[in-house]
């Protein structure tokens, strides 16, 4: 187990689909949501995209199932190294690379229609200068007038509230059970997430425990650092518009005059 953000990763890409009672109906489910988004926010079929923390590829494989062009980076290497297997298990051709998404630097790919946040990984940036400093190499990699989405828990009323736990949720294959539950331990506006994995096997359970520190980040953090690093028209989703699980920040990089 570690809490650096990229040790949380690599200890969790062998076992992150188990989060999910099946991870293949999430990948076409969020891609039925995102996909649209991103059209009708690019005007394109099929977009560019770069999807810039995509772990094994929840959403990365199910847009470029969907026919968009997908490139995917990630800070873990064994998470990326995932993320190739499933999409050469799925016949897909996405180039995937591993980076850190304050420096994007050695990507060979730009012009992007669309850049790619999601699974609340913005919060693992721990200070406003770090946040800016990823918004800003990410803004390099969109074409002019190019989006970026980014999905994010809801903090502005997480930060207030304060949850210790969320309950478990209990799925069952194959004959056997599994449980994932979260615990969240506050320190001051930051978090450490703990989430299990409880798996029944033919000798009795087995308990998976993995955790990362977030921070709780505010809109208003996230709508400043965006227009630093030169975004314009922000918009927040909320999840019962888009039935995403989470809300969607959305914004277009400002055009040169």
């Amino acid at each position: 187990m570690s809490e650096s953000v990229e040790g949380f990763y690599d200890d969790l890409s062998s076992h992150y689909h188990l989060m999910f009672e099946d991870w293949d109906a999430t990948i076409a489910r969020q891609a039925g949501v995102l996909g649209p988004l991103i059209e009708r926010y690019t005007g394109k079929m099929p977009a560019r995209i770069l999807d810039c923390a995509c772990g094994i590829g929840t959403q990365a494989l199910g847009l470029a199932e969907r026919g968009h062009f997908l490139v995917g980076s990630d800070l873990s290497s064994l998470a990326i190294e995932r993320a190739k297997r499933e999409a050469q298990l799925r016949g897909l051709n996405i180039p995937f690379h591993v980076a850190d998404m304050r420096d994007l630097s050695d990507l060979p790919d730009s012009g992007f229609d669309a850049v790619l946040i999601g699974d609340n990984a913005l919060p693992h940036l721990m200070t406003q200068p770090e946040l800016k400093q990823a918004l800003s190499t990410i803004a390099t990699k969109l074409a002019e007038s190019g989006v970026i989405l980014a999905t994010i828990r809801e903090y502005d009323a997480l930060r207030v509230n304060r949850p210790s736990m969320q309950p478990p949720a209990f799925y069952a294959r194959d004959g056997k059970t599994r449980f994932v539950h979260q615990v969240w331990q506050w320190e001051d506006d930051t978090y450490i997430f703990h989430v299990y994995i409880t798996l029944q096997t033919n000798i009795g359970w087995t308990v998976k425990h993995f955790a990362s520190r977030y921070r709780a980040l505010l809109r208003s953090e996230l709508n400043e650092a965006l227009e630093a690093a030169g975004f314009i028209d922000i918009e927040w989703l909320s999840t019962d518009v888009t039935s995403f699980y989470q809300p969607i920040a959305v914004a277009r990089k400002r055009a040169r005059s």
